[in-house]
């Protein structure tokens, strides 16, 4: 065994390495590798395991020499520069287990031979550039796959039928590429199945969807975001079945109809993307009973109605004991957001109650001070009255808070300047007046968070406050000039918005 991973090596593989006829393992990954790989390393025909991922490799794989390869389990070439396609001499591998060609520049069909790859457990060619139809490979001849991961291709077409017969598939990620038509009805046999994520495609049919993986009982990730487009928000009462499901995401469909009743029996759900639809009515009164749930967007849509008490009594945006409790095994799959951000564990993801861009009227209820363990807060673009609540400086957790585009009036609260984590702020275009507090996290904030109030004064704004305003605007706690908590609040407003604006994206939220 060879491992030289996560070093800084450059330059390129030694082709000598080609002679080390008893080498069973090779690693190089996570390094600055350049080149190719040099012929004579697949002289190194005992190799079992060969791991080149995150470098910089370009070439195309030699169908004609990789056959020598014979004893390959794990083929690993993930993150590189290849280029071509996978050549049709892969199926002379019948050892294979592992195959990870993922975010390269790869192209071409699926082929037909990895059929004879009857040892496979994972296929990872997310990021490329294949095409074609899934249907080239029968994968009732896989029985031992687990994975399959081609988000971020071109293929087309449905998914096959003979998916289904993969009984021991645990993950799997379509998302991202151009498959259309109906679910398979016998996509129910897949009994161990975790992760499904169908996401920007173009299938048809929610209603029938849903039916059909309601037999998948061990679901705990379903993404089926951005298909379905036009269509009605399911509300049929025989939905159900999926009670390990942890998170949901049906964003970006343009759905119509209501948030539906069937989501409350999702009760371990701690995830609910329903972003970007077209839905009406009112938040459902039984939300609080989704006692997991601390991530909600359902942002974009056509919602009405006054924000529920309900809302406010949300278990896990109100105690900080309860963070402890997230089942981390979450996802089977990394969630992708970025070049260099994966997300295995759903404690990666900041805790958000996001309603904007709704219809909500309405006053701000005061007990929105109990979400203490609110990080995102985003009522903007709605039709909320009345002032900014006194509790909400008590969300102490927040790093963003966006009121924006509402119809509130009167003072800023001054003890804003107490959320020493607060790294977006925002309460443009609305009736407040009033002196906008100094010092602490409000000196970081643009003037154009303040814009379309002109009622608001400042020193840093063109309507100046008066002796009397500013006196009231200067009467803080003593302790906020205390230089730790400056550090505090330059560090928090440093890496605060990077790094949580790196993680708000789930496609927005999900790969």
């Amino acid at each position: 065994m060879l491992d030289l991973s996560f070093n800084k090596f450059s330059g390129s593989i030694p082709p000598g390495i080609g002679n080390c006829s008893i080498l069973r393992v090779l690693k190089a990954g996570y390094n600055n590798l350049r080149g190719t790989l040099p012929d004579e390393l697949f002289n190194a025909t005992s190799l079992v395991y060969l791991s080149f991922p995150t470098n910089d490799l370009h070439g195309v794989l030699d169908g004609a020499r990789i056959i020598n390869l014979r004893n390959l389990a794990i083929l690993d070439l993930g993150g590189n520069d290849f280029s071509g396609n996978i050549p049709n001499s892969i199926g002379e591998l019948e050892r294979l287990e592992e195959l990870h060609l993922d975010n390269n520049n790869m192209s071409g069909e699926l082929p037909t031979a990895l059929n004879n790859c009857k040892n496979l457990i994972t296929i990872d060619l997310k990021s490329n550039n294949f095409s074609g139809k899934l249907t080239k490979v029968n994968f009732s001849n896989l029985p031992n796959l687990r994975t399959l991961d081609i988000y971020l291709n071109h293929f087309d077409g449905t998914i096959p039928e003979s998916i289904s017969s993969c009984s021991n598939l645990t993950a799997l990620r379509v998302s991202s590429n151009k498959l259309d038509g109906q679910l398979p009805p016998r996509m129910s046999d897949l009994k161990y199945l975790a992760f499904l994520s169908l996401a920007n495609n173009s299938f048809r049919n929610i209603t029938n969807a849903l039916h059909i993986l309601k037999g998948c009982r061990n679901l705990t990730t379903l993404l089926i975001g951005g298909n379905f487009k036009g269509e009605l928000m399911p509300e049929d009462g025989r939905i159900d079945g999926f009670e390990n499901l942890q998170v949901l995401g049906i964003e970006d469909c343009q759905l119509s109809g209501k948030i539906p009743l069937w989501i409350s029996r999702l009760t371990n759900l701690e995830m609910l993307v329903l972003n970007n639809n077209q839905l009406t009515g009112p938040i459902p009164g039984w939300i609080n009973s989704l006692s997991h749930l601390f991530l909600m967007d359902v942002s974009n849509n056509s919602l009405t109605g006054e924000l529920p008490l309900t809302l406010m009594e949300m278990p896990m945006l109100k105690s900080t004991e309860n963070a402890i409790h997230l089942d981390p095994r979450i996802f089977n799959l990394p969630i992708y957001n970025g070049p260099s951000l994966q997300y295995r564990v759903v404690t990666s993801f900041p805790t958000v109650l996001n309603l904007s861009h709704n219809y909500f009227s309405g006053v701000i209820p005061p007990e929105i001070g109990k979400l203490k363990v609110l990080v995102v807060l985003d009522f903007s673009f709605n039709k909320l009255s009345g002032r900014i609540p006194q509790s909400t400086c008590n969300l102490t957790n927040l790093q963003v808070l966006d009121l924006s585009s509402n119809n509130l009036t009167g003072p800023i609260p001054a003890a804003l300047n107490s959320l020493n984590f607060l790294s977006a702020f925002n309460i443009s275009n609305n009736d407040l007046e009033g002196p906008i507090p100094s010092g602490g996290q409000f000196n970081t904030f643009q003037n154009s968070s303040f814009d379309g109030n002109p009622k608001l004064c400042s020193s840093m704004l063109t309507r100046k406050c008066d002796s009397a305003e500013t006196h009231e605007a200067a009467i803080l706690p003593r302790k906020q000039t205390d230089y730790k908590v400056a550090f505090v609040i330059a560090f928090s407003a440093f890496l605060g918005v990077g790094v949580l604006y790196d993680q708000l994206v789930l496609s927005r939220y999900f790969g």
